[in-house]
């Protein structure tokens, strides 16, 4: 029941600073013009949906799935109006994975009932190390080399950190389909990458969003932990 507490409460932590730096936003900039203001509505909206997805993710709960599409639509727009090109064809990428990942989550739930509750949650998977190694160097290669091409043929205004965030997030997002734990190391990477990405543009919704999910990926390893590993 403690843990059942802890979990609501961590959700309603995220979406109250979501709503107090969106309104420290519009305090601090009560000049801009409609587009900034319009802009800012969507980036708390994504915010609040990806609090819920990736507080949902971190229980082993496939409700994740649920926010997780709402707020992949509205961060991609957010991506388009800030050009960040990596970013936008990431979340295309993350809307066609979630409809393959409803399906594999289904097949890995398991039920736990207590005197108290009943919850329905997946059982994870654990990588090799060879297999962990090995996967890391190819995705700071690959991110590399892909912040080289943003650099030199877009107009991509952060073309390295683009590649940094957009690269190993579609590692850690087969992984995150596909049930292993270890995707929280790299989303935590990812994370903290992107709260640069976003201060440096200037929207403090996406930041603090970045910062929350920066915390979650630690309590999401923790709690993947708690629920065992399955044979693959």
């Amino acid at each position: 029941m403690n843990r059942k507490v802890f979990d609501y409460s961590f959700i309603a932590c995220g979406l109250l600073i979501q709503v107090v730096t969106f309104l420290i936003t519009l305090h601090l900039t009560p000049d801009t013009s409609d587009i900034i203001h319009h802009t800012s509505y969507i980036s708390l909206l994504s915010g609040c949906l990806g609090v819920c997805s990736v507080c949902l993710a971190s229980q082993g709960r496939i409700l994740t799935f649920a926010f997780g599409f709402g707020q992949v639509i509205t961060y991609a727009y957010l991506c388009w109006t800030q050009r960040f090109y990596g970013e936008l064809a990431i979340n295309a990428y993350y809307f066609i994975t979630m409809i393959y990942g409803v399906f594999v989550w289904r097949q890995n739930i398991r039920h736990q009932t207590s005197d108290i509750t009943h919850q329905t949650t997946i059982s994870p998977h654990r990588l090799t190390l060879p297999v962990a190694i090995s996967m890391a160097i190819i995705t700071l290669l690959v991110s590399w080399l892909v912040g080289w091409g943003l650099a030199a043929f877009t107009d991509d205004t952060q073309p390295y950190l683009d590649a940094f965030t957009t690269i190993p997030a579609l590692v850690a997002q087969v992984l995150m389909i596909m049930v292993f734990r270890e995707h929280w190391f790299i989303w935590l990477a990812v994370d903290i990458l992107s709260v640069i990405l976003w201060l440096r543009a200037g929207d403090y919704c996406m930041t603090a969003q970045y910062v929350f999910w920066c915390a979650n990926c630690i309590y999401g390893l923790h709690r993947w932990r708690s629920l065992g590993i399955s044979k693959v």
